[in-house]
């Protein structure tokens, strides 16, 4: 008895009240503001800060341009519950909207599932000829500038586990439907840091794809897509400039340096 009494009496540590700013965040599925974060923890607020401060520099949490915080990409790999999908798109989507400033086409983000690409989110282009593609959907990555940007980075047992049960299909006539020729392909990819679909997936389209990486591991991709008229071959070491800096630069954001 006195020693429950002793613990009750005792001042709330360091420990336990980042342990309450914690379990606040991995309630929100949105991300909370400072105010709303002192007020449902109970911690005074010039205190709060100073944790999220730098739990933010230790790249833990995340804050959003609305300063709104939220679980970081270092906590959900250690299995905080926050879904990982939802994380890469908060942190990603300001840099996906000043990629799609600079070119002015279709924006994608993705990762890789299984032989397929999940879209993760997309940033349509405001033109009214463009390629239209839906977060949500599953594009073979044996075709795709993310695809391909996925599949050359990974490591290489992944890389054989994927390639070895990959099953190609004709698209169009630039399609790559030999294995051998696509291992050749991943390799230029990594070797010049970017992919691209000429053609590969749908006639008159062309696309450019970069990885993002985590702590030297490719954990999602980006692209720009839009028809070869405008993303001609002649413009094709512009848009991959501003792709690969801005994958470059959501790597940053998830914390790799």
């Amino acid at each position: 008895m006195i020693r429950t009494r002793a613990l009750k009496s005792a001042p709330v540590g360091v420990v336990s009240k980042i342990l309450r700013l914690l379990e606040a965040l991995n309630a929100s599925s949105t991300g909370l503001r400072l105010k709303d974060i002192a007020e449902q923890t109970a911690i005074n607020k010039s205190t709060a800060y100073r944790f999220l401060a730098h739990l933010e520099t230790e790249r833990y949490l995340y804050r959003d341009e609305y300063g709104a915080y939220m679980v970081g990409p270092k906590l959900v790999r250690l299995g905080s519950g926050i879904s990982y999908q939802t994380t890469l798109r908060r942190i990603s989507r300001p840099l996906l909207h000043d990629l799609w400033k600079v070119t002015s086409e279709t924006v994608n983000l993705g990762i890789l599932d299984g032989q397929d690409v999940l879209y993760l989110d997309v940033v349509q282009s405001p033109h009214p000829f463009r390629m239209v593609t839906h977060a949500g959907t599953w594009r073979p990555l044996y075709c795709t500038s993310m695809g391909k940007a996925l599949a050359a980075f990974l490591s290489s047992a992944e890389k054989e586990h994927v390639l070895s049960s990959l099953q190609f299909e004709q698209l169009t006539p630039h399609t790559i439907t030999r294995l051998s020729r696509f291992r050749k392909e991943l390799e230029k990819i990594r070797e010049r840091g970017y992919a691209l679909d000429d053609e590969e997936a749908t006639l008159g389209a062309r696309c450019v794809g970069a990885p993002i990486l985590l702590e030297g591991k490719v954990a999602a991709a980006i692209s720009i897509a839009g028809p070869t008229t405008r993303i001609a071959r002649e413009r094709i070491p512009f848009y991959v400039r501003a792709v690969v800096a801005a994958a470059q630069a959501i790597s940053r954001q998830l914390g790799t340096t």
